[in-house]
């Protein structure tokens, strides 16, 4: 069975040696000091090993069942559910005034992965309740907040969100669920909605809909669509629960992965329904679930890759195959630890640098999502938003590929389930999909948010690291070498793209279009170097210092070459790809393929 040790000791360093949370206070929080923030990530780290992990395996053989319209979550699940809930985890970074703990965001996120890579299906349900509570806390009446915060918080309820219809996913402008209004100011919601993660189970006393239809008589397409609240159970005026509404379950989706977490076909027939904001403006409500949503869903990639990579590791040591092409390194035994060997080393040095770098990246744009909520920090705001897609599509891929690469470390084993292994990969191949799948995140990307605000945002990005590799760039003639000048050369690589893009899309779309994918890879590679230029010069400080932990600082440098040394210059081939247009991508027929 595998293990899960929390990384918290890598997650502290980049919380205070790299972003400095204690020294830069996020803005409204100033007790962030190392103390406080390992006190909170150890106790977060028990729960995640000792709690969350055993029940990994567990989630994903049992998966959820149907019974009689009760939908009933895998064994030790509801208990799991009450501990956490006991221990104020699901409200960590969520308002006082609604019963949250008022930690900052970047907090709940480093907590977040832990849990996510203990048990990632698990973890959905107060994460999609997190993510609808944020959006009835910046879009509905103080009435809404007062009546569905306080126990959404607690996830005494849970929430979810509706989107997506048997006939329409990304393109929700062609969705068919009306929302009829009602004399008393409420709407009777009708149709039918799929693929809805914690859409039921047995581990709350109600479930808050978040559901988006259309009031007949609106706008077409898009622009027609508004978001309701639609619970489970009616709220009566004295906050206890009422009648049944007019939602249930068709069926649970049987699934690649994430078997423990229940995705419903979701069934509305003339339920009563809340309007959450203002007519027809329903995607800029869900926009607000849907971005914290990309975000966690980011993260969800470098939490299954971190906890594939540590059993990966341990194998490796563990497994005796082969002799050491250099000389025998296991001389009583019948052969050398896998861990000996080059190409074992390199799969090893994939994964550890993109989990440490990935980590990094989620924190830093955690730490952007509290600048701009608790500061107002437009920057911050235009900043985050360019790099959402960045930090969903290109983590959530790499994050995939890392568990793959983990998998192949244990040669057959890794296909056998009873190591434990696939499921790892089973269950990051949804971040890859949900919440808008990663080729969308690419368009979305270069479609939208290169251009917004007149492209300051992404010129702001190109500034930064300039400006970084200025200031950095005579540490020492060693880390001038190992880490500005990639650096350099990668960012360079991908303003050469923005600028093929500018000078070549407009006369033809397709030219930016087709190489959009692309281009979200190469702007998190540039991403992850940036991390990792930061996290070595903040490890080579604490040895300056005369640090007691030199072994860690040292290993932090050397994984940090690694990375821009073997992966950061695919920001070549990627621009290459770029350049050569969408002639060859649109070649085809329809008919011709």
């Amino acid at each position: 069975m595998p293990s899960y040790t929390a990384p918290i000791k890598d997650t502290q360093f980049i919380l205070h040696n790299v972003l400095k949370i204690s020294e830069k206070a996020i803005p409204g929080y100033d007790e962030l000091d190392a103390d406080f923030t390992n006190a909170v990530l150890e106790e977060a780290g028990k729960i995640s090993s000792e709690v969350l992990h055993p029940l990994n395996t567990v989630g994903d053989t049992e998966g959820c069942r149907l019974e009689n319209g009760v939908v009933y979550t895998p064994t030790g699940f509801k208990a799991a559910f009450e501990q956490v809930k006991e221990g104020g985890w699901t409200g960590l970074d969520m308002p006082e005034q609604y019963g949250g703990q008022n930690m900052p965001y970047i907090m709940g996120t480093a907590v977040g992965e832990m849990f996510s890579a203990a048990n990632q299906a698990f973890t959905m349900y107060q994460g999609l309740t997190h993510g609808a509570a944020s959006a009835i806390l910046a879009h509905g009446t103080d009435a809404q907040k007062d009546t569905y915060l306080p126990k959404m918080v607690s996830c005494e309820w849970t929430g979810t969100m509706n989107l997506t219809e048997p006939h329409c996913g990304t393109d929700l402008g062609l969705m068919r669920t009306k929302a009829e209004p009602q004399d008393d100011g409420s709407y009777k919601i009708t149709g039918q909605k799929i693929f809805i993660s914690s859409g039921d189970h047995d581990m709350a006393d109600n479930i808050i809909h978040l559901v988006l239809a259309k009031i007949p008589g609106g706008p077409d397409g898009i622009k027609g669509v508004s978001l309701f609240i639609v619970p489970k159970f009616i709220v009566k005026e004295d906050g206890s629960l009422g009648d049944r509404n007019g939602v249930s379950v068709g069926k649970i989706e049987e699934k690649m992965g994430i078997h423990g977490n229940s995705t419903c076909v979701m069934n509305y027939d003339s339920a009563t329904g809340y309007l959450l904001g203002t007519e027809h403006k329903g995607m800029r409500a869900m926009f607000t679930m849907m971005n914290e949503a990309r975000l966690g869903v980011g993260m969800q990639g470098l939490a299954q890759a971190e906890a594939a990579y540590q059993n990966a590791l341990e194998y490796a040591k563990d497994r005796l195959q082969g002799r050491d092409v250099t000389g025998v390194k296991n001389p009583d035994g019948p052969a050398d630890p896998l861990i000996v060997h080059p190409d074992i080393r390199r799969n090893l040095m994939d994964q550890k640098s993109f989990a440490e770098g990935a980590r990094a990246f989620i924190l830093w744009g955690a730490k952007m999502i509290d600048q701009a909520h608790r500061a107002e920090d437009k920057d911050a705001d235009g900043l985050i938003s360019l790099l959402t897609p960045v930090i969903k599509g290109f983590l959530t891929d790499l994050g995939y590929d890392m568990t793959v690469q983990a998998q192949q470390i244990y040669g057959g084993h890794g296909y056998i389930e009873e190591w434990g292994m696939s499921q790892y990969t089973r269950d990051a191949r949804i971040a890859m999909i949900y919440e808008g799948a990663n080729g969308v995140q690419a368009l979305d990307l270069v479609g939208r948010k290169l251009a917004q605000d007149g492209g300051k945002h992404v010129m702001a990005f190109f500034e930064m690291v300039k400006n970084f590799c200025k200031e950095n760039g005579d540490i020492s003639e060693s880390y001038s070498k190992e880490f500005i000048e990639p650096l350099k050369a990668a960012s360079k690589d991908l303003q050469a793209a923005g600028m093929y893009f500018m000078q070549n899309g407009m006369t033809n779309p397709n030219n930016a279009l087709s190489g959009s994918y692309d281009f979200m890879h190469m702007f998190g590679h540039v991403c992850l170097g940036l991390m990792w230029a930061e996290m070595a010069k903040a490890a080579q400080a604490e040895l300056d210092a005369g640090s007691s932990d030199a072994a860690f600082y040292e290993t932090k440098i050397a994984t940090g070459r690694y990375y821009m040394a073997r992966q950061l210059p695919a920001t070549a081939l990627h621009l290459s790809r770029i350049q050569t247009g969408g002639d060859t991508v649109m070649a085809l027929a329809a008919d011709q393929f």
